[in-house]
C-alpha cells in the first residue's frame, strides 16, 4: 500500500528540514559522522530527510516508510548516546573564526534540545503512519505488525 497523505508529506518535510538545518550542519556533521551506524541506516537518514520530493507524486509504501522512520530512531537512540560529548569537547580540527566559535557553542548547547524536537516529529510521524496503516488493514494484520523492532521505537526517541 502507497501512502498519499498530505499530512505525513508535511510530517517528512518539517523533519528534514529541521534534521538539515539543526542537527546535521557543518558544526555537527564530523561528530555525527562518528555515530555506529552502518551505510544502509545512512541511507535511510538520507532518503527520509533528503528526498521526499521523489515521493511527492508516487507516494510512500508503508515497509519502506517504516524502514525510514526506525534509520532515524536508530540515529536518535546513537546520537544522544554520543554526540553530545564529541561535540562538547571538538575535534583537534575544530578552528573556527571567533564568529563561528559563537555559532558553534550556539549549536552545541542547543543539539540535545533539537534532538528532542525531531524524535518527538519522528514519534509524530510513526502515530500517523501506524494510525493510517490500521485503518487500511481491512481485517488483516496492518503491516506495522511484520517490523517487531517497531516495539522498540519509543525506547529509541526517548532514551
Amino acid at each position: 500500500m502507497q501512502i498519499k497523505n498530505p499530512e505525513v508529506y508535511s510530517i517528512i518535510e518539517s523533519i528534514g528540514h529541521h534534521f538539515r538545518t539543526n542537527i546535521s550542519n557543518r558544526f555537527t556533521r564530523g561528530a555525527l559522522s562518528l555515530l555506529p551506524l552502518d551505510n544502509v541506516t545512512w541511507g535511510q537518514i538520507e532518503e527520509l530527510t533528503e528526498k521526499s520530493a521523489n515521493y511527492r507524486y508516487q507516494g510512500y509504501h508503508l515497509d519502506e516508510l517504516y524502514l525510514l522512520i526506525l534509520a532515524m530512531a536508530r540515529f536518535v537512540a546513537a546520537a544522544r548516546k554520543q554526540t553530545l560529548q564529541i561535540l562538547r569537547y571538538g575535534g583537534p580540527g575544530d578552528k573556527f573564526s571567533s564568529q563561528d566559535r559563537v555559532l558553534r557553542d550556539m549549536v552545541v548547547n542547543n543539539f540535545g534540545s533539537n534532538l528532542n524536537i525531531l524524535a518527538d516529529s519522528v514519534n509524530k510521524l510513526f502515530v500517523k503512519v501506524a494510525e493510517i496503516d490500521k485503518e487500511a488493514a481491512e481485517g488483516q494484520g496492518p503491516v506495522l505488525s511484520k517490523f517487531p523492532e517497531l516495539n522498540e521505537i519509543g525506547r529509541y526517541l526517548v532514551g
